[in-house]
């Protein structure tokens, strides 16, 4: 015994020792997300991140500790889990395995790591995770609180156009908006307070005055008849000693949207209505519970009109001074809150909430030909206004928003949906007024102004004065995780473009577009995956959407064009293979760059159904139904594929998830799914070849440039082909002046097939044009996000997601950073900058699962420089333009006396090196 605690000294004490600032662990997450709330899992995973002085530094174990106190943390101790020194490099997504989860309960955890030379970290520094509700029982007396019972339910949704059909002239949707009140005493020292919150269609939650959060339209929106999402506040700090106020106001969302306005589809769950429970736990060890029910009172609120379709009115005489934040309010003339009943599951929404992202200041501002001032903001964005108005009792201020002008200066709704406009109607009583929506939001970069004047104009009508307004950008929360930026101005000017429109259309979904539709279509969520992932965090939006889809899944295995699925469209729209397949490849893209399985596991049984579905749609294994190469360029206006027929985008699409599907049973080790899988890939690529492949002269269907592209990324084109196949796609495109035609499906694997195969010259003359449709074009018409066709129409949107493909490139191109081949969450990274046209340079950084990695490199007549850092625990693959290692320096030496730096092989005129973690500065003679 005595000898066991000499060496469980000895082993502690030189881990003690040895813990310094050369090798540390920082960036702790738990579910990929910061100090998290509301986790509702009993296996959350953890993971780290490793810096080191050292190059080619890797982890060989860990220790994991997890305490329900942080007393106990400190000591040393895991009182819910220990995990022992596991003798591991894995430090990304280590699944918790200690004693069983409780709901509405912080825990506290840390880790030390051991590197390869069995040196120890020393403990981290703590981190936290709050658990939600884990069952419905966790609710406890709870109960779904509303103004109004539910009227005329409208489920599924119906088109615009058909609803005058359905409906006749029948008016649904129309109920009050309501503002609940409730007020508890606190009479002893609090330890935490925790706030469980769902609101349906959105809510805004306050206590004691104070809007609590920063979230924006919460909760996310979801298929309503089967589940919704609730929201944990930590609100241990807004409550005081004596009498709390808790204020909730409710708007529709997409839960109901009224007829009224404009609105693209027009459905309802039913009336809004709340529910809530606030645990508190008191330093003594008591605990007290404030729910929502009976004894809560309601009113109707200043909101008079909410729709996320058509806008918000907002009336301020209505306002009661004081509701929300003194205990000595009198809400006697208040009702009682109603119960409802609401059989849905309720869900933890986690990290994937909208806040106001930034404000966007007017850049001028002008009167119109119509007499109405108009604010420009400078820039197409989602989002919503901030005013400060002053007017006399009882005023109206319209807002009316858009993305474009009419010729005359107004504002220009035809394409974004009309009319929407934001009303404000001033309360009057001499002071400035401060007013944002608070449930509605569009997609805009001009506001007009009718009923008010900007503040020092001359006002002979006593009009409201505006004496301020600005934008408020609305997006997801998601992380920002990588920069680009290079020496063409063209190329950053086109990396911004796509950028605005991912930011407005990251919502709770992937919206096509913030404002006409706000719907989430599918195919966008894994044609702009890759470029969307180099910028953004978006582990737990995707999560969300893959729930969104398998709640839309029918009943023969179908997945919807769009999810949450609220109304079918006819004529392609309602089932097309290019859009759901997203719920296949999303998965296995998460895992690929987070290394994140679970989502696979999770979906894996309805995947397969999917993939059967599909399988009863196909003749002969063909699929030749849906919408095809959306807005591709051909003779007529964009929409359905024109150059591509429809059955080569949609099969091949079919075998790339037959594949897929393959992998993800290996993954799984399910062995009989493998071999049918492989089976069902050889059938459909078979006839695929033998419907689409023109032997005598090595095209597929019509030659163009989809179906050259999709048939060599997705690896259907037989190998003795290959070369004739690429030869059509390149003589295709300089056969168009280096003109683009491929649409919303085919672009991406234009850009995919192109760099594979070696040819980024193209790619750089494709998108280096300003005289034809695309970025150039969109950029030289005034564009400031992306626009919905490449000829950047006035009569569609002009803030759409689905073209911005080229993000992928401007990163794993021309900027650098890749994933080797077979790699999982970036453990080997591939460094291969693209030197191209007349870019000099490029500098971009990418936040991978284990840490930073950055990329630059500059060019001149004479010397090539790369920059590169690799995280600790990853390694990667550097390319250089040279076959000749002794024109290749690092850090001033010849690369071949440097340790560390292995030569991997020579070929394409490049050599390729093995590197570890550590920064590294090459330079590459090229010059005489």
């Amino acid at each position: 015994m005595k000898r066991l605690f000499i060496l469980f000294f000895v082993i502690f004490s030189s881990c003690a020792m040895s813990a310094n600032i050369s090798y540390q662990v920082y960036s702790l997450t738990c579910e990929q997300l910061k100090n998290p709330i509301g986790i509702d899992t009993q296996t959350p995973c953890f993971s780290w991140k490793l810096q080191s002085t050292q190059r080619s530094t890797q982890q060989s174990a860990y220790q994991i500790l997890v305490a329900d106190s942080e007393e106990l943390l400190k000591e040393d101790k895991g009182n819910v889990w220990n995990s022992g020194k596991v003798h591991t490099d894995a430090s990304v997504l280590i699944p918790f395995a200690g004693k069983k989860l409780a709901s509405a309960t912080t825990y506290y955890w840390k880790v030390r790591s051991w590197n390869e030379k069995k040196e120890c970290s020393g403990w981290s520094e703590p981190a936290t995770f709050i658990t939600g509700l884990m069952n419905e029982q966790d609710w406890g007396k709870a109960k779904w609180i509303a103004l109004e019972k539910d009227g005329k339910l409208v489920i599924p949704a119906i088109h615009a156009p058909l609803v005058q059909n359905e409906l006749k002239d029948e008016m649904v949707g129309r109920y009050r908006l309501p503002q609940f009140r409730k007020v508890f005493p606190v009479s002893k020292e609090i330890k935490q307070a925790l706030a469980y919150v769902t609101g349906l269609g959105h809510f805004d939650f306050f206590l004691n005055g104070k809007k609590v959060g920063d979230h924006f339209l919460d909760p996310g929106w979801t298929k309503y008849d089967k589940e919704a999402l609730y929201v944990t506040f930590d609100v241990t700090d807004e409550l005081k000693n004596g009498d709390n106020v808790i204020g909730m106001m409710l708007g529709n969302g997409f839960y109901n949207i009224p007829r009224d306005r404009y609105y693209k589809l027009l459905g309802s769950f039913g009336a809004p209505k709340m529910r809530l429970k606030l645990c508190i736990c008191y330093v003594d060890g008591s605990t007290e519970e404030i729910t929502s029910d009976q004894s809560w009172h309601v009113a109707v609120s200043p909101i008079t009109y909410s729709s996320i379709y058509g806008g918000e009115d907002y009336d301020a005489t209505l306002e009661q001074n004081g509701w929300r934040d003194v205990s000595s309010f009198n809400d006697s003339h208040w009702q009682e809150a109603i119960e409802v009943e609401q059989d849905i599951k309720l869900k933890s929404q986690i990290g994937t909430h909208l806040t106001v992202r930034e404000s966007v200041p007017v850049i001028t501002c002008y009167k119109n030909d119509k007499g109405y001032w108009v604010y420009d903001l400078g820039q197409n964005f989602s989002g919503i206004i901030r005013v400060k108005v002053k007017g006399n009792k009882k005023q109206a201020v319209i807002f009316r928003p858009g993305e474009l002008q009419n010729a005359d200066k107004t504002v220009n709704q035809r394409a974004t949906g009309a009319p929407f406009y934001f009303k404000y109607i001033t309360k009057g009583e001499g002071e400035i007024e401060n007013w944002q929506p608070q449930f509605s939001y569009y997609g805009f970069r001009y506001v007009q102004v009718e009923g008010a004047i900007p503040v020092g104009k001359e006002n002979p009508d006593h009009l409201p004065e505006i004496v301020e307004l600005e934008g408020l950008h609305t997006c997801n929360v998601a992380p920002e995780i990588g920069s680009f930026s290079c020496s063409k101005p063209m190329f950053n000017q086109i990396y911004n473009l796509i950028d605005w429109a991912i930011r407005s259309n990251m919502a709770s979904v992937l919206t096509d577009c913030p404002h006409r539709e706000k719907l989430g279509w599918l195919e966008q969520d894994h044609l702009m995956q890759y470029s969307m992932q180099y910028r953004y965090n978006l582990v737990s939006l995707y999560a969300k959407i893959m729930d969104d889809m398998a709640a839309s899944q029918l009943e023969n295995g179908a997945i919807p064009t769009i999810a949450p699925e609220y109304v079918r469209f006819a004529d392609g729209f309602e089932d097309t293979p290019e859009w759901g397949c997203s719920f296949i490849i999303c998965p296995w893209y998460i895992y690929q760059w987070y290394g994140d399985k679970r989502l696979i596991i999770k979906h894996y049984p309805a995947m397969k159904r999917y993939l059967e579905y599909l399988g009863t749609r196909a003749h002969n294994h063909i699929i030749a139904y849906g919408l095809g190469d959306w807005f591709d360029i051909g003779p007529k206006s964009p929409g359905y594929a024109q150059l591509t027929s429809n059955g080569v985008t949609a099969t091949a699409i079919y075998y790339y998830n037959t594949m897929m599907l393959k992998e993800m049973a290996k993954l799984l080790g399910k062995e009989d799914d493998e071999k049918s899988f492989a089976t069902l890939a050889e059938n459909i690529k078979k006839a695929y070849n033998d419907t689409f492949f023109h032997p005598e002269d090595g095209t597929y269907d019509r030659n163009s440039q989809t179906a050259s592209a999709i048939s060599l990324y997705m690896d259907l084109v037989t190998s003795e082909n290959k070369t004739r196949v690429l030869d059509n796609l390149v003589k295709d495109i300089v056969g168009r002046d280096y003109a683009l035609t491929a649409g919303d499906v085919g672009y991406r694997y234009v850009l995919r097939a192109l760099e594979n195969n070696g040819k980024s010259d193209l790619i750089f003359k494709m998108n280096s044009k300003y005289d034809v449709p695309g970025y150039g074009w969109q950029l030289a018409h005034g564009a400031t996000a992306l626009t919905e066709s490449w000829q950047a129409y006035e009569n569609v949107s002009n803030n759409h997601l689905m073209l911005g493909h080229l993000m992928e490139w401007l990163f794993g191109g021309v900027g650098g950073i890749r994933q080797n081949e077979n790699s999982i969450a970036y453990k080997t990274v591939f460094i291969d900058p693209q030197i191209v046209g007349d870019v000099k340079g490029a500098k971009t950084s990418y936040e991978s699962p284990y840490g930073r990695i950055d990329c630059e490199w500059k060019k001149d007549d004479k010397v090539y420089t790369l920059q590169v850092s690799i995280p600790v625990n990853s390694k990667a693959i550097v390319c250089l333009p040279t076959t000749d290692v002794n024109m290749i320096k690092e850090f001033g030496r010849p690369i071949t006396q440097q340790k560390g730096i292995t030569l991997v092989e020579t070929v394409n005129g490049k050599t390729k090196w093995a590197i570890g973690s550590g920064s590294y500065l090459f330079e590459v003679f090229i010059g005489k």
